[in-house]
């Protein structure tokens, strides 16, 4: 750190960064983005200039090894976070990554063992267990307003897009990097936010298989699994449907909650005497209280809510989930 500044570099400037995350590491107290690099330079070049970045690698080695940079925010696809985050391990420094933090278990394993061996902060952008909403639900839960816990049952669903039908690549639905396919990109919110708010997993299983054969990943997963606080769980993820769906159900002894993970919209309490909504409404860049939260933990000493081993063990629930792993 120069001048208590803690100066960051980007790998990976695309579409998740043009308004979710690098905007909000900017208008955050003591951090400044100081670089970028992307694998087409020109690109790079462009985002730099639109978003004031003064500095611009050609590749994500010199980035990384920049002497004037102090930690690296990851925002690449999934298949190059464990090369790119044994790179900025071994250099000893800080590191925040897009979620998922690998696409197994196996790779985030080594990812989480390389910066624990070190004692260097690793972050993984599971944004949510930062954001107000969400929290309010934590409070809603750990405060007993629906009594205990039983079960939470998430359905997601939606038709299948104009790129999949398509068919031209993406690599989201690519089963190389993804073998769930939207499972593994989306799914991975909402399980993480499940570990928050009821505890850590104590087993799961799940289904996929392909339905529509516009690509090679898995387009329908469902999974039921256990918390080890006791509390179970169900999930349907289906990226073929006509409709649109995206609804947690929490189910209490006394009462009930009612939420989306991606929609911006209130959730609803529900117990025998009183109906009432938890309005926290986003952000613009939705990572801001997230970033926020790595700055007090990085300059004032706190804790963050979405570490390298929180991330772990959502890795390791996607993978019981897509019978990866035994």
């Amino acid at each position: 750190m120069q001048d208590n500044v803690l100066r960051w570099g980007v790998i990976g400037c695309g579409s998740v960064t043009e308004v979710k995350s690098v905007p909000a590491y900017q208008q955050t107290d003591g951090f400044e983005v100081y670089a970028v690099m992307r694998r087409n330079h020109e690109l790079a070049l462009d985002y730099a200039k639109r978003h004031n970045v003064s500095h611009v690698h050609k590749s994500a080695e010199a980035l990384i090894s920049d002497p004037n940079i102090d930690a690296v925010y990851i925002a690449t696809p999934p298949d190059t976070h464990l090369e790119y985050a044994l790179a900025v391990a071994n250099v000893g420094k800080i590191c925040c990554i897009e979620k998922p933090l690998s696409p197994s278990f196996e790779e985030s394993q080594q990812i989480y063992d390389a910066f624990e061996k070190r004692k260097i902060p690793l972050f993984v952008a599971y944004y949510r267990r930062s954001l107000p909403l969400f929290n309010a639900i934590k409070e809603v839960v750990d405060t007993g307003k629906i009594g205990k816990v039983r079960h939470v049952a998430w359905h997601y669903c939606r038709p299948a897009s104009e790129l999949d039908r398509s068919k031209e690549y993406n690599w989201r639905t690519d089963k190389n990097i993804a073998t769930g396919g939207y499972f593994d990109d989306l799914a991975s919110h909402g399980l993480d936010i499940f570990a928050y708010l009821f505890g850590d997993y104590s087993d799961a299983k799940g289904i996929g298989c392909n339905q529509l054969g516009l690509y090679s990943s898995y387009d329908s997963v469902s999974a039921t699994w256990q918390h080890k606080s006791g509390v179970t769980g169900t999930g349907v993820w289906n990226f073929g449907s006509y409709t649109r769906v995206d609804e947690v159900i929490v189910y209490g002894s006394e009462g009930e909650i009612r939420f989306s993970i991606f929609r911006d919209q209130d959730a609803q309490v529900i117990t025998p005497t009183d109906v009432f909504e938890l309005q926290h409404p986003y952000p613009k860049h939705i990572q801001k209280f997230h970033v926020e939260n790595m700055q007090s933990a990085l300059l004032d000493k706190k804790s963050h809510p979405s570490t390298g081993l929180t991330a772990l063990h959502t890795s390791w629930v996607m993978d019981k989930i897509l019978n990866k792993i035994a």
